[in-house]
Formats: C-alpha cells, structure tokens, sequence
C-alpha cells in the first residue's frame, strides 16, 4: 500500500524513479543496517575485539530475507526503533554463538545514520549523473541555437532581443554551481557515525576511534572528527541542496510553460501521441513535464524546513527533532530526482521554433529595440535628449500601429543625425544582440570541464 504519491504504481510514474525508490525503500534501508551491522563485525575481528568464526557468521546472515519483518514490526511498535529488533533478528539468522558478539559496542542511532549515509551517498550519484546527462544536453541546445534571435521578456513583456542559445545558457550556468555544491556537499554527508551509547565509545576502552577508522574504510565513507548524533548540518544540507536544485529546474519548467503557450509557440516539449492529452480537448498539448517539475519542486522546497528543525538536537540524543528526517530525506531524493528526469527529457527533445520566435520579434515592429536607436542617437543628441526624442517616436509607433523606423522617421532632431539606413540598421533586432554570443561561449567552456570528468 502507498500513500505517498512517488510510491504508487501509478503516480509513481509521475514522481521519482525506480532508480531512486530503489534506494530509499523501506527493504533497501534494513538491508543498508545490516550491511552496517555485518562491516562492524568485520573490522571488529579484525582488531580482535569478536571472534573470527562469529564475524563470518553473522556476515552471511546479514541479509534482510533472514529477517522476520512481522516480528520486525512488531518490535519497533513497541520499542520505537527498528534497530533493537533488528539485531534480535539478525543474531537469530547468525545462531547463538555468534549472535551474542552482534552490534558490539554501537547504539541505535550508529546503526540508523550510518545506513542513511550510505542511502545519501548512492543517491547523490544517481542525481550527479543525471543532472550532467541534463547539463550536457541544454549545453548542446545552447550551441545550437546561438545565433537564434527571439525577444526576451522582462515583466512578461517584450524587453530586448536575445537568443535562444543565450537562454539555454542561463538554464545551464546554476546547474554547473550545482554539481559543484554537489562535489563540496559529499564529504560533509557521507560519513560514518559510531559513537556509541553517548558519543563516547566507552564500551570498546581504546579501540573505539581505531573501530570507527575501521567502519568508514570498510564502508567506503569518510571519518568523522567527532560522533555527528546531535550534529544534523549535513543531512539538512543535503535535502537543502536538493531544494536550490529543484528552484533551478523550476525556473527552466516555469520559462518552458510560457513559451510552450498557443499564444507564444517558441518551444514545445517534446510530443508523442497521447502526450500531454486532455479528457476532453483533443487538441491539447500541455507542458506535462514541466508541471511535474513544479510540483516536486514544491515539494522538495516544503521539505527544507523540516530538516532544518531537525537540527534542534538537545544533549547526547535528541528526544524526537531528528526522527522527522525519514520523512524528509527519502521524499527528497525521489522528488528531486523526477524533476531532474523530466527536465533531462525536455532538454534533450525540446522542439524550438525558429521561425516563431522571429515572428514574435518582429511583432513590436522594432520597438523591442528602441534602446538601440536610443544609443546611436546618445553620441550626438545627448543620452536624455535622444530617449525623449525615442520616446515619443514609440508613443507614435503604439497609438498609430506603425514601424519604429517610419515613426522615427518623422523626427527632424532624429532624421538630422541618422538617415534611413542607419535607422533600419539601428531597428533590426538581429543586430542588437549585445555580449550573447560572448556569454554563451563563457558558460559553455566552463561546462566542458564537467564533461571531461
């Protein structure tokens, strides 16, 4: 039964992916616990802290088919942890003689965050690859479109013309400051944790530090300076990361919506039949896609707050703030990477209408450009001089439906400085294009080192 929505056989096509509900389901997160349980026992053997015989055993029996998860669950109602019952059920699996040297030293909570570091860390790398699947594709879009001229929009309105290169490359730049978050996020978050009853490892004399150094080699996660059971910063950065890059993709699904409108038709999702249908209209062609990246986004974002609240920790274990994280930290990861799925898909069949977007150009009749006959009039006008003067040629474009170039036209103080090739030249939109070109190469070069990895 599910009754979150990325679980559900059928919305779950929707939110998330297998990929990451893989590794955040519930089965998946015990077998993570044992695989913790089972690398203790190793390292332990090792420096002659258990048996040998006793660490071989219950290695093998660290698997979660061995466990009973009924009577699981009938532990954790009562004992409100699934740790407890886990380890009853795993020193069942491995027999009595090396049952008894399971989970030697550690507490719950060494257990459970360590398990979830290990979740974090495979998570992490799946939404790594796909964001530079992600990246590489709008990368391709902005090469190939930079020389594309479309208007761009300030207040929804027509402002100066851009490219489409150019906006593609506003879409790629924070996600390149996203993997690097990423890169510097890691060693924060995929550590071990082993303290112990409260932080000391009193349990173990003087093996502790050297049986933590042991856990992390054998886990292949990082070393903590000190236990991190009251110390949360860095699964509350992790789902914060994930809400700055769920607010970048939501950008690039929110600019999608409104040029995929009938009105704009600059760039459609890519279609199939059936895609984006109505019930009832069958012309429709919604931007499905990028509604679900909204809708994560909102998700991921709502779940932010919750994490930081986890924080509050108070003395050696907190008594309850960090319980809500397995409500938060699985949520995140699923939703985060659906959106950052759906936005690969459109980036990578995104259809762009050329054509349209210089139609829509043009629709002004070079007024989108006004600032840059204002420019050429600046030198010998004067710059306040010459905006009035623009000013009331567009105030004469607008209230009769003429071209900027003919309203201009009628100017003296303007036809006295610029004749009528200057003026056509200062009105075509095409030639206005400013540093585009220049800031396109700037975000694709640095992207290319990503690529090169």
């Amino acid at each position: 039964m599910a009754v979150f929505p990325g679980d559900g056989v059928v919305l779950g096509t929707l939110y998330g992916s297998e990929a990451m509900r893989a590794i955040f389901d519930e089965r998946a997160w015990l077998q993570r616990m044992l695989d913790v349980e089972a690398a203790l026992a190793r390292v332990q053997a090792r420096l002659g802290l258990i048996p040998e015989a006793a660490a071989l055993a219950i290695g093998n029996a660290a698997r979660v088919e061995n466990i009973d998860l009924a009577a699981l669950a009938a532990s954790t109602r009562i004992v409100g942890y699934p740790v407890v019952g886990l380890v009853a059920e795993l020193a069942r699996a491995a027999g009595p003689e090396a049952g008894r040297w399971t989970h030697w030293g550690a507490t719950t909570q060494d257990i459970l965050d360590t398990a979830v570091s290990l979740q974090v860390k495979a998570g992490l790398a799946l939404i790594r690859h796909d964001l530079l699947t992600l990246a590489r594709a709008l990368a391709r879009q902005a090469a190939a479109h930079r020389a594309t001229p479309m208007a761009g929009r300030t207040h929804l309105q027509h402002a100066l013309p851009i490219t489409f290169g150019l906006k593609c490359a506003i879409w790629l730049n924070p996600l390149l400051g996203h993997l690097e978050r990423l890169e510097q996020l890691r060693p924060r978050v995929e550590l071990v944790e082993f303290g112990g009853a409260a932080g000391t490892l009193a349990s173990l004399g003087g093996a502790g530090i050297a049986v933590m150094e042991g856990l992390a080699q054998e886990l292949v996660l990082g070393t903590p300076r000190a236990p991190w059971h009251v110390c949360r910063e860095g699964l509350a950065e992790t789902v914060g990361f994930l809400g700055l890059l769920c607010g970048s993709l939501g950008k690039f699904a929110t600019d999608i919506i409104l040029l995929a409108q009938t009105e704009v038709a600059e760039v459609a999702e890519p279609h199939q039949p059936g895609r984006g249908g109505s019930s009832t209209m069958p012309q429709k062609r919604n931007p499905i896609s990028a509604e679900y990246i909204l809708a994560a986004t909102r998700g991921v974002q709502a779940l932010v707050p919750v994490m930081q609240g986890a924080m509050l920790a108070d003395q050696e274990r907190a008594t309850g703030p960090w319980q809500a994280e397995p409500l938060a930290v699985p949520q995140a990861f699923v939703l985060a990477h659906g959106a950052v799925l759906h936005a690969r898909a459109i980036a990578q069949g995104m259809v762009v209408d050329a054509a349209r977007m210089r139609r829509n150009l043009d629709l002004s009749g070079g007024l989108i450009v006004a600032e840059s006959v204002m420019m050429g009039l600046a030198p010998s006008l004067g710059r306040e001089a010459a905006h009035h003067a623009v000013r009331a040629a567009c105030d004469a474009a607008l209230a009769e439906g003429l071209p900027l170039a003919e309203a201009l036209a009628r100017n003296a103080a303007i036809t006295a400085r610029l004749d009528r090739a200057a003026l056509e030249k200062l009105t075509d939109p095409a030639r206005y294009l400013g540093s585009a070109e220049a800031f396109i190469s700037r975000v694709l070069d640095a992207a290319k080192s990503w690529f090169s990895h």
